[in-house]
């Protein structure tokens, strides 16, 4: 690191979190792996905008066309962010032990809490990076298709003799399809799931020395959030006959160590055109810090008895 980061290392949390967090980024940018990544993102958005609508009538033109683009710009969203959040924050401490850069962080010497949290803060802040670009080319696409959309339902709709109230009411429906406070909200929701599997991820590594053996149990405890809400649901059922206060204790326990990802299905609502209510957001928000936090004090504990 430059003179200028080994001085802020000696100064407080915050500056040596965030130089910490700084390098991270920049050494995650250099590696191909993300660019290749970021491409598949562009490539799979930007091609929504050349699947031209062929229906036959105006209403399910802007029902169709908008809803595959959302669909397919917050799927490719939701893979690119889940599986860079995991492969960067499991690629991290392997290679600074490798590179012997965490023996020089370390012996600045620098908290380990800080270390790891800098590492963190990098591997999110170019998760959101990525997104907000993502997010910017999906929107711009998404507002040209809905004018198209809505001039191609006026004139099906006038050649069809609509009245114009109809017309007019079918014009409102349709923007409210595209691009939204809602959209942006499911956009920070994708996002906040992809800071939870970062935590874990980093959670994992810390106890493991294989990259591989990190982006494989992520990826399956990844996976099991998706059904632990429907276990959960089927173990205090079978818990009522005599054993209804156990089942649940042992139900709250398994939900505060293990994150359920069902909460982020209110993703789905907003690419049908449903709003997101602002309670539900911060929710999720919630729910991502208490997840975040709790992984990365868990990583600072595993951590804190390595040596080096």
């Amino acid at each position: 690191m430059s003179q200028t980061n080994s001085i802020t290392l000696r100064g407080s949390h915050v500056s040596r979190i965030l130089v910490i967090a700084t390098h991270t980024f920049t050494q995650l940018v250099r590696m191909k792996v993300f660019y290749f990544l970021a491409v598949f993102g562009v490539i799979a958005i930007a091609s929504n905008f050349f699947n031209l609508p062929q229906h036959e009538g105006p209403e399910s033109v802007g029902a169709n066309v908008l809803y595959q683009i959302k669909s397919w710009s917050l799927g490719v969203m939701h893979i690119f962010s889940v599986v860079m959040a995991i492969v960067a924050t499991a690629l991290l401490l392997p290679k600074d032990v490798e590179d012997r850069t965490l023996y020089t962080i370390l012996a600045k010497p620098v908290p380990r809490i800080d270390y790891l949290a800098g590492k963190l803060l990098g591997v999110l802040l170019l998760v959101f990076v990525s997104l907000a670009l993502m997010d910017l080319l999906m929107v711009v696409v998404l507002h040209i298709r809905t004018t198209m959309v809505v001039a191609e339902q006026a004139e099906m709709a006038k050649a069809m003799g609509w009245p114009q109230d109809a017309i007019a009411s079918l014009r409102a429906e349709t923007i409210a399809n595209g691009p939204n406070a809602s959209l942006q909200g499911a956009v920070l929701a994708v996002f906040l799931r992809a800071t939870i599997m970062a935590s874990l991820a980093l959670l994992i590594s810390t106890f493991s020395s294989s990259t591989l053996f990190t982006t494989i149990v992520s990826f399956l405890v990844y996976f099991i959030g998706h059904f632990q809400a429907d276990a959960r649901d089927v173990y205090l059922q079978a818990g009522q006959a005599g054993e209804g206060v156990f089942a649940r204790i042992a139900s709250l326990l398994f939900s505060l160590v293990l994150p359920d990802f069902q909460l982020f299905n209110v993703i789905d609502a907003v690419i049908e055109g449903q709003a997101m209510p602002l309670m539900v957001l911060g929710k999720l928000a919630l729910v991502a810090l208490y997840y975040a936090l709790f992984f990365t004090i868990a990583s600072w504990f595993i951590f804190a008895d390595k040596e080096f």
